[in-house]
């Protein structure tokens, strides 16, 4: 029987064990896509309980619990630290083969030295140890990037954001990290939210005009991406329901603005045409600026109306959206094409049902380019992040793409402790190879199989983002 989670976790070949102890687990972290506060980093935060860290926003954790039947009071409620750890360490046991236990545990592991599993009778225990670790020196947030060997950090930013933790944190020579801002512009785009008039007079704030027309908002996006480019930014990031593509007229644009500025209502298809304009728009920008494009799309989001109007956005009520992706993911992909807007483009989706479609279809747009992988599958996405989802995710790039080219892992994370999500996907990476190369489908190879982990683990991701040029 194989030791819990021990120095060959996942790792069933001999060949896996040789890729990632000689390869991936020497490789430094780039995480270049996630939710974390730059201005945390600046001001070196501190955590007074390992509930505040684990807890404190990882709607992960919060749907899990919930499911086991905890209530809302333990969660996101009122509890006290010690009581809503304990509620999180009686679920944990439940959750075999989720990667939350996973992650929970490695986490234990690595930043706090405790190795036995968590559960509801040790929870008090594990619960102070931990607490009298991260009041160490060396537990800060800073520390805690230190320990995890990250480089650099891209952390995602509306275009009216003033950036200043990012001007504070570039002149400070201490930064343990390069921390760079993404481009996020959704606000902007969704004309149909009731409160894009207040999200206008912001974004009019940081430009310093009035944006009355699309031609302004164009206007307005451009200056901002130059204002991030300033800033170090090479990479935006844009959260989709779903593809789309949808063309209007420019008279018919700007009468959808006047009416969404104004509070008016508009239709659904007004909302796409919209929103088609301005991702050209936008596209035609990056790609001049050599800067690269996320999409995540395939999220339905606030299923609960009820749980939103408690307790707001981003915590725990989304689920996977119906695959239809097709159509819709081409047509956009071939309207940035068409206006010289399709640069470094990295497609996400949360319904694994899409991987096929995302291969094949970006496969049809890899052309006039001397990026590898100008056209990027990104890494499984959110509820994809566990074994069987990036295993799925890799095959199918393996099948229909090039696998050499993939950019890797990111957190995607709210957490300072999340960076052993990297080591989770490395482990899961190369026991895939090695399992290729015992069955005789890949040649063993080990020198260019080395090459090819360290790549995907951090290389690809240096290079095809352009990082190489502040990570000398």
């Amino acid at each position: 029987m194989t030791t819990f989670m021990d120095q060959d976790f996942l790792l069933q070949t001999e060949t896996a064990r040789t890729l990632y102890h000689d390869h991936a687990a020497k490789m430094p972290i780039i995480d270049y896509h996630c939710h974390i506060d730059p201005m945390e980093i600046y001001r070196d935060k501190r955590y007074d309980t390992i509930t505040e860290v684990w807890l404190g926003g990882d709607h992960y954790k919060w749907r899990a619990m919930r499911s086991r039947g905890v209530a809302e009071k333990y969660i996101t409620g009122d509890a006290s630290p010690a009581e809503k750890f304990q509620k999180w360490a009686e679920t944990v046991p439940e959750l075999i083969g989720n990667p939350l236990y996973h992650w929970t545990h490695l986490e234990l592991q690595r930043y706090f030295g405790i190795t036995e599993p968590l559960n509801g009778d040790n929870a008090m225990e594990i619960f102070e140890n931990c607490n009298e670790i991260l009041h160490r020196e060396d537990m800060s947030v800073r520390g805690i990037i230190q320990k995890s060997n990250v480089k650099l950090i891209c952390t995602t930013d509306d275009p009216a954001d003033d950036l200043r933790a990012h001007e504070l944190l570039a002149a400070d020579p201490t930064s343990p990290a390069v921390v760079l801002p993404a481009f996020r512009p959704d606000k902007a785009m969704r004309a149909d939210k009731a409160d894009f008039p207040r999200y206008v007079a912001r974004l009019e704030q940081a430009v310093g005009y009035e944006i009355n027309t699309v031609a302004d908002m164009r206007r307005a996006l451009n200056d901002r991406i130059a204002w991030f480019a300033d800033h170090g930014c090479c990479v935006s990031d844009h959260a989709l329901d779903y593809c789309f593509c949808e063309e209007a007229s420019e008279e018919a644009l700007n009468a959808i603005y006047a009416r969404a500025k104004a509070g008016a209502g508009i239709t659904w298809q007004e909302q796409l045409a919209y929103h088609t304009a301005l991702l050209i728009s936008v596209g035609r920008e990056y790609a001049r600026r050599g800067w690269v494009m996320q999409l995540h799309f395939g999220c339905l989001r606030d299923n609960s109306k009820k749980m939103l109007r408690r307790l707001g956005p981003d915590t725990g009520f989304d689920s996977m959206n119906d695959a239809a992706n097709a159509l819709g993911l081409s047509r956009l992909l071939n309207a940035l094409e068409e206006a010289d807007a399709l640069g470094k483009t990295v497609l996400y989706s949360l319904n694994p049902a899409d991987n096929g479609i995302i291969g094949t279809v970006m496969g049809a747009f890899q052309t006039d380019s001397e990026v590898p992988g100008k056209l990027q599958q990104g890494a499984a996405w959110w509820f994809n992040d566990h074994k069987a989802g990036m295993e799925e995710q890799m095959r199918s790039l393996m099948s229909l793409g090039v696998m050499g080219t993939f950019n890797g892992m990111l957190t995607d994370s709210r957490s300072f402790l999340s960076y052993t999500r990297h080591e989770y996907f490395r482990r899961i990476l190369c026991n895939l190879f090695g399992q290729l190369v015992e069955n005789g489908e890949y040649p063993a190879d080990r020198q260019h199989l080395g090459q090819l982990v360290e790549n995907i683990s951090y290389n690809n991701t240096l290079h095809y983002f352009g990082f190489d040029k502040v990570l000398k």
